[in-house]
């Protein structure tokens, strides 16, 4: 099977214009689908690999419900709350733009593959990393950045405190994207990374709502 990328750069036509906040650091990036300037609004959704029942029920709700209004949910492909944010977006008929730490043609985890064709025919599957890059562990710390910067928002559901869901969390502010976090149980593992960051005066999102309301869309 051969497939179609297209390859865009800080300078030309069709380059993400949220990704050049990062200014001279911008990457290239290969593009497998197809970006499009409504992309621009975009709010990413991440959590956790191991998430809870209530975890995938968030996730589920808050990126159909964004999707439903015109949102670009972006993740990362993930297993967990990535995997269950850009299926809920498909099944609302919305546009979702997968983040890979590896090359565009090699979609990890494997069983998300299915998943990754339907992403590329309703938004796009991007990476900065050159086609045949294998989804190294450094690659994923890399590719928080631009999740982050692709993002005009970002929202937490379930992470443990050292965790990718927290470095991407600590991009988007740094950015000076907003970050939202929505509240878990306080003795559960997984509300370690949503709490702090609450604690830290990140927003609070308890409904999708929350996310529309305070974005300039």
């Amino acid at each position: 099977m051969i497939l179609e990328v297209q390859i865009f750069y800080p300078w030309t036509k069709g380059y993400p214009t949220n990704l050049k906040i990062l200014e001279k650091f911008a990457p290239k990036i290969f593009v497998r689908g197809e970006l499009k300037p409504q992309d621009n609004q975009s709010v990413a959704i991440v959590g956790s690999r191991n998430m809870s029942v209530y975890g995938k029920e968030l996730a589920e709700r808050f990126s159909g419900f964004l999707a439903l209004r015109g949102v670009t949910v972006v993740s990362g492909l993930a297993r967990g709350v990535d995997t269950v944010s850009h299926m809920a977006a498909l099944e609302a008929r919305g546009r979702t733009v997968a983040v890979l730490g590896s090359g565009v043609d090699v979609i990890y985890p494997p069983e998300n593959l299915a998943l990754s064709r339907k992403i590329a025919e309703n938004g796009a599957i991007i990476s900065q990393f050159p086609l045949g890059t294998k989804p190294l562990p450094q690659n994923f710390l890399i590719r928080n950045k631009v999740i982050a910067a692709l993002s005009k928002a970002v929202v937490v559901i379930e992470g443990a405190r050292r965790s990718g869901t927290f470095s991407i969390a600590s991009h988007a502010a740094n950015l000076g994207r907003e970050v939202f976090a929505v509240p878990g149980p306080i003795n559960s593992p997984l509300s370690e990374t949503p709490n702090f960051l609450i604690e830290q005066g990140a927003r609070v999102a308890t409904k999708p709502e929350d996310i529309l309301d305070s974005l300039i869309l």
